[in-house]
């Protein structure tokens, strides 16, 4: 029993350290897939799993664990983030940040994700403007 403790403390360890710093990170479908598949290999080897074994599907695996999604805990992780900017006064720097527009133009091609561009949420602006 101790051994199976320790072995969910790691688990909890590496969570842990794949979320460090998520707030601020834009993932891509790469990165959401190289995240996903970290735990899962994790999970694997604590359950004595190998991928020739017949219960290959990370669902079977999730269920027996109790674990979830960890891109979807980081999605959850960097909400909480933004909602918590959103409720700062606006004299502090991450909520001028957040509001900030730059002017010009950006290069040519397709343009790179923005943090906030992951949200669907209003600018709070340009609905103030109106």
């Amino acid at each position: 029993m101790a051994q199976l403790h320790d072995r969910y403390m790691m688990m909890m360890t590496a969570k842990a350290a794949l979320k460090f710093g998520s707030e601020a990170w834009v993932l891509k479908k790469r990165e959401e897939q190289r995240l996903e598949a970290a735990p899962m290999k994790f999970l694997r080897h604590l359950l004595g799993i190998t991928k020739l074994d017949k219960e290959k599907k990370n669902q079977c695996i999730r269920e027996k664990t109790g674990a979830e999604n960890i891109v979807k805990e980081i999605k959850q992780y960097q909400e909480k983030g933004l909602q918590h900017v959103q409720r700062m006064d606006t004299n502090r720097i991450p909520k001028q940040a957040l509001q900030y527009k730059p002017k010009g133009r950006r290069h040519i091609g397709r343009p790179r994700n923005r943090w906030r561009d992951q949200f669907h949420f209003e600018d709070t602006r340009n609905r103030n403007q109106t």
